[in-house]
């Protein structure tokens, strides 16, 4: 009897995982073993600030979960202390935020090991890369700053012209 409400409370645990999941846009496992508690701290502020999702979960369910999302291709990844982290908006926030958690930390404390963007899964490489991009907000301020020289000039040009007719008509 105690054996069937912890296979059904497993069973509801994993459910709850894959709906985590699917809901997110991106996620990031992660090896978190020889942080302090204090690092530990530190990270999961700066996380719940880029609203990502943190917590660390054991291997064989969050391997359920993942097989549910039809996502194949954790299983080499998954051993040892894991953690995940999940965004429900912002494709490249776990990586960016726990990319530079792990260059701060050094590789024997904190290491990238897999993750997924859309679907699409990464391995620790390609989550490193994905740790490099600016967020989105970055990027649109970026795009606007390079729109702006072009049109400033092209305004200068055309006030230089009317300056110029202006100034003609007067004379």
């Amino acid at each position: 009897m105690a054996s069937e409400k912890v296979l059904e409370a497993k069973k509801a645990k994993v459910e709850q995982l894959t709906e985590l999941i699917k809901a997110s846009v991106s996620g990031v496992l992660v090896d978190y073993k020889g942080i302090t508690v204090e690092e530990d701290t530190k990270l999961r502020k700066e996380l719940r600030e880029a609203g990502v999702n943190y917590f660390v979960e054991k291997n064989t369910m969050l391997a359920r979960a993942f097989k549910n999302c039809g996502m194949e291709g954790f299983d080499e990844v998954l051993n040892g202390t894991t953690a995940i982290a999940l965004s429900n908006d912002d494709q490249t926030a776990p990586a960016r935020v726990l990319g530079k958690f792990a260059e701060a930390c050094g590789d024997a404390k904190f290491n990238l090991k897999a993750g997924y963007v859309e679907g699409e899964i990464y391995d620790q490489a390609g989550v490193t890369a994905l740790s490099k991009i600016p967020s989105k907000d970055v990027l649109l301020a970026q795009l606007v700053g390079s729109l702006q020289g072009p049109l400033q000039k092209l305004a200068a040009t055309v006030q230089a012209i009317v300056d110029k007719e202006n100034g003609g008509e007067a004379a």
